[in-house]
């Protein structure tokens, strides 16, 4: 029976967490709309991607104890919001309406961690998690370079017209616009490590519950 437990939280874990990833990028994705909050919405979003990304792939990672298990998440979470991706563009909205995130070599840079240290659980979280918050903006702005440009997407795209209190007030230039990229690594590779530590400390408690 515990095996059984044991295996049923695991697998409803990842399932969860892969959903609610596919679902926190189509919205965190929102920035393409925001001509001109975009780049300070794309440091929000860096956060917000890596962060995710390193407590579902830490949690996942550890449980089995076998280096390449953060990739695999990685690929869930890729595959979830293709098939997203497909469901909107189903619907009639544009090809490019959803940008996918690039998770996947963020989640190698933990497994490569993990393995380089011999599985070492302290290592993967401080080095790990600062490698994916430090790379996750880098690989998404280059994702962006390289897919038809968002934002003339976003103009194509007849939108609802915002009301008063929602119209973005102009940003000031030289505050997030100098580089998303180094703001959003920054404050990725910071903020990764104690969400990493989260994600180890969720593994401890779940076994806990399930020996309970």
């Amino acid at each position: 029976l515990m095996v059984w437990l044991r295996r049923t939280t695991h697998y409803l874990f990842i399932v969860v967490v892969a959903v609610n990833s596919t679902l926190l990028t189509i919205n965190a994705g929102d920035y393409i709309f925001y001509t001109d909050w975009a780049w300070t919405s794309f440091v929000v979003f860096s956060i917000s991607q890596s962060t995710m990304l390193v407590v579902g792939a830490i949690y996942y990672m550890l449980f089995t104890g076998v280096p390449g298990t953060a990739t695999y998440y990685a690929t869930i979470m890729t595959i979830y919001t293709w098939v997203a991706k497909g469901a909107w563009f189903g619907l009639g909205y544009p090809y490019d309406f959803v940008t996918v995130p690039v998770w996947i070599p963020s989640a190698m840079l933990l497994d490569l961690t993990y393995w380089a240290t011999r599985r070492n659980k302290h290592a993967a979280i401080i080095i790990g998690g600062t490698l994916v918050g430090l790379s996750l903006p880098v690989f998404n702005m280059i994702n962006l370079l390289l897919i038809a440009d968002p934002l003339e997407t976003a103009f194509k795209y007849p939108r609802p017209t915002l009301p008063p209190y929602m119209t973005p007030i102009e940003p000031q230039v030289g505050k997030f616009y100098n580089s998303p990229v180094a703001l959003g690594s920054g404050a990725g590779a910071v903020l990764s490590v104690p969400i990493a530590a989260l994600g180890a400390k969720l593994n401890t408690w779940t076994y806990r519950w399930m020996a309970a």
